[in-house]
């Protein structure tokens, strides 16, 4: 079954950084894209950013264009999601996600709170 595992999520002073790993399991993981998603207290979850199944291509939401980049290791069935000057907004649950065969699949979530 499809397995997502989030981790690397913590406490980060504004102006930080941190990076978010997702492992996943289940699946042909080099045949699909993956995304990170935040959900805020009181907000909807929002897609963060997003990358293709080989790498070629990323998206990112205006909000965390420049300061994060996504990344995935085939190899290691591993993404990533490099957060740099992280602000108190960034404060959020954090998702890996998955579209497998016409379902959303989540991980557990990684707490990020950027507070001083």
């Amino acid at each position: 079954q499809v397995q997502l595992v989030e981790s690397g999520g913590g406490l980060v002073q504004p102006g930080g950084s941190l990076r978010l790993s997702c492992a996943a399991s289940g699946f042909t993981f080099s045949s699909y894209a993956m995304s990170w998603y935040r959900q805020a207290p009181g907000k909807e979850r929002e897609l963060v950013a997003a990358i293709t199944s080989v790498g070629g291509s990323t998206n990112y939401a205006d909000s965390v264009k420049g300061r994060f980049t996504i990344s995935r290791d085939n190899a290691k069935n591993t993404v990533y999601l490099a957060m740099n000057s992280l602000k108190p907004e960034d404060t959020a649950v954090y998702y890996c996600n998955v579209d497998f065969w016409s379902r959303d699949y989540w991980g557990q979530g990684t707490q990020v709170t950027v507070s001083s």
